[in-house]
């Protein structure tokens, strides 16, 4: 192993050791930016942190995003840089992802070999589905203007550097909702006194799978789960109040549509047959993200010169990601990068004993590298010496 990718993996490893939850990246972003100006880049603070760096005398610019934050889960790894922090973890490999993009400022900040301007975005909360927003309120965007975006996740389960992506559609949206069963309690001798709420909900939950499975498309991509049933019953109480929470996923705006109203007929249809009532409410916090084709040809242009294994036109992803904000506003490409297989680094993201493959960090920082090459490249030859 090199010197470069000893340092890159030390610095992943401190940042797995000290995880912060989202609008909390205090000291991950004190690394990010002293990393950044280290190597000579020009260095915004906010919400996140901004990298500029500034080659030739090109006028194009693009950008390369990173999420800093971490999850509120308590680590049951048994590697040697498991967290300090307890009940927070790096489960989704953003402490990777932040330190392939600081590996490849350091690469790009020590070369000549674009001309343009790279805007290297460090982004927090993205689990929440809040710190892309933050930092466009800030005008990200309006103090550094680029033509294109561009983000990397890893994804375990595909074999290792495996790079993947697609045009158009590449990750769900995803909508909070919440309902509300208003019914009357009473003792759970007398059932027929009362409307038990907890009855009323276990059927609004089986319902609402029929959404999917008959009201849908096959191929729609649409996800509904109910992930907390939460009632004021007691041991001997039939609850009059209970609550459903979850999440639905969607691949259309459209599609978003129709699920809530279907979800709201279905809960208020069965809460009326039982004559007591439910009130269902919705929050989208995560729209489609979609990909442009000019980034996504971009990418496997990027992909195949930095010798990775390359799939074109994967299916889209249920999963759903913050990069859509940025996305939404400049032409981007979000991808995928094979975490591996076997072990900690086949682990589902999110499990409490994932951990992001070090054997990426080269990997990453060569294709963000070829990427910059790719979309700034240098227009005469006296351009990058």
């Amino acid at each position: 192993m090199g010197d470069f990718e000893s340092r890159m993996m030390r610095l992943r490893r401190d940042l797995h050791r000290h995880p912060e939850l989202g609008f909390r990246e205090d000291r991950t972003k004190q690394v990010v930016a002293a990393f950044l100006r280290d190597i000579g880049l020009e260095v915004h603070e906010g919400v996140g942190v901004v990298g500029v760096l500034r080659k030739g005398t090109g006028n194009g610019a693009i950008a390369l995003r990173a999420d800093m934050d971490a999850l509120p889960i308590t680590e049951t790894s048994v590697h040697d840089y498991v967290s300090e922090t307890i009940g927070v973890m790096h489960a989704c490999g953003h402490d990777g992802h932040t330190t392939m993009l600081l590996g490849a400022a350091a690469r790009l900040a020590a070369s000549s070999d674009f001309d343009g301007t790279v805007v290297f975005l460090f982004q927090p909360n993205e689990e929440h589905g809040l710190g892309a927003g933050a930092m466009l309120d800030e005008g990200v965007l309006e103090r550094f203007p680029v033509e294109e975006v561009y983000a990397i996740h890893n994804l375990p389960g595909a074999p290792v550097g495996q790079i993947s992506t697609r045009a158009g559609i590449i990750c769900n949206s995803e909508t909070l909702f919440e309902i509300a069963i208003k019914g009357q309690g009473g003792h759970a001798s007398m059932p027929q006194t009362g409307v038990d709420a907890i009855t009323v909900g276990a059927e609004i939950v089986t319902a609402l799978q029929t959404i999917v499975s008959r009201k849908l498309a096959p191929a729609a991509g649409v996800v509904v789960s109910v992930t907390e049933f939460v009632t004021d019953g007691q041991r001997n109480v039939l609850p009059g109040n209970a609550t459903l929470k979850g999440d639905f996923r969607a691949r259309l705006p459209e599609d978003r549509g129709t699920v809530e109203h279907l979800m709201r007929q279905v809960a208020q249809g069965v809460a009326a047959a039982h004559g007591i009532s439910a009130n269902v409410t919705f929050d989208t916090q995560f729209v489609e993200t979609i990909n442009a084709p000019g980034p996504v040809e971009a990418v496997y242009r990027a992909a195949e010169a930095a010798g990775c294994n390359l799939v074109r036109d994967r299916a889209p992803m249920s999963f759903s990601e913050d990069f859509a904000q940025f996305s939404a506003k400049v032409p981007g490409c979000f991808l995928l990068l094979g975490n591996g297989e076997e072990g900690a680094h086949g682990q589902p993201l999110h499990s409490s004993d994932y951990d992001f493959n070090d054997a990426l960090l080269p990997i990453g920082a060569e294709f963000w590298v070829r990427l910059v090459q790719d979309r700034l490249p240098c227009r005469q030859e006296h351009e990058c010496p």
